[in-house]
């Protein structure tokens, strides 16, 4: 059998030394957020590190003023998250643009729709030829098709785009009315820092997607996605439509009277938070996207 690691061997120690330690850190970590639920979480955080820690090689000689120290250092992280979100929701109150400055709907003149009148060869051809300024030769690269093919699906379906240019229909259905509210009241509290509210809105088996970024699930992971909200004033969030579905429209909080510069699309289920698609790390999606204010 192979000797036991420095690493599981501080690992082990730890483990065996946590039923004792944790309740007095527990109570340590509880008076200094002055909450034991807080506590609990400071503590739970704390124990992370210090185990992480220890599978990196950490050499330990006093476990229990070891610990402490972490478990401070991590109190200490939360109380100045706290201050400052109380006074970032001051900041907040004192400086919120007014919504009348904001635009109602996007002006893009191009429309994503039409294109889905066209035949998939047509509509490739299309795209790659007029929207992204490929050459013929290099679209019939692209698609393993023939110049004069590619000639042939552009002229078709440039013809099919004229005949429908001008039967597009922008306009969105309207949202159910307990949908709008929901939606409403939840651009109220983002734009209030009231990010407690929130977390109590989403459902248990919540998803949420940072696209380009990650995915969470589940209430608890969800709900840690506002901390990096709650350090920002650079944004000011309405409530709207993206493509007809639900969203917070963000707009520069510097600049309110431009087009939104990302969008967070939602779906409720009764009366909690289903799905939170976040384009903040994908601002490309707001240039083509149609969009209107609620």
């Amino acid at each position: 059998m192979p000797a036991e690691t420095p690493e599981e061997a501080g690992l082990a120690g730890f483990e065996s030394a946590l039923p004792t330690l944790r309740p007095e850190l527990h109570r340590y970590c509880a008076r200094m957020t002055g909450s034991v639920i807080d506590g609990e979480d400071v503590l739970q955080e704390a124990l992370f590190k210090a185990a992480q820690a220890l599978r990196d090689g950490a050499a330990v000689e006093n476990l229990r003023a070891w610990l402490f120290r972490i478990a401070h250092n991590a109190a200490l992280n939360f109380i100045r998250s706290r201050n400052n979100e109380t006074a970032m929701k001051d900041i907040v109150r004192q400086d919120l643009p007014s919504f009348d400055e904001m635009p109602t709907h996007s002006e893009t003149a191009e429309n994503l729709r039409p294109f889905l009148k066209l035949t998939p060869k047509q509509r490739s051809t299309v795209i790659l030829r007029d929207v992204l300024g490929y050459t013929a030769a290099e679209v019939a690269e692209l698609t393993d098709s023939s110049v004069d093919s590619v000639k042939s699906a552009l002229h078709r379906g440039r013809d099919v785009l004229k005949q429908n240019d001008s039967g597009n229909d922008l306009s969105s259905e309207p949202l159910p009315p307990s949908d709008q509210e929901k939606l409403e009241l939840y651009a109220r509290c983002f734009n209030a820092h009231d990010f407690d509210q929130l977390r109590d809105m989403l459902s248990a088996e919540v998803r949420l997607e940072l696209v380009s970024l990650e995915r969470r699930q589940g209430r608890e992971a969800v709900g840690g996605y506002y901390s990096n909200y709650s350090k920002r004033l650079d944004w000011i969030m309405a409530p709207g439509l993206v493509e007809g579905r639900a969203a917070l429209l963000a707009f520069d909080r510097e600049d309110p009277a431009s087009p939104p510069i990302y969008f967070i699309l939602l779906e409720f289920k009764d009366d909690n938070v289903l799905t939170i698609r976040d384009f903040r790390y994908a601002r490309y999606a707001m240039a083509d996207a149609q969009w209107e204010r609620l």
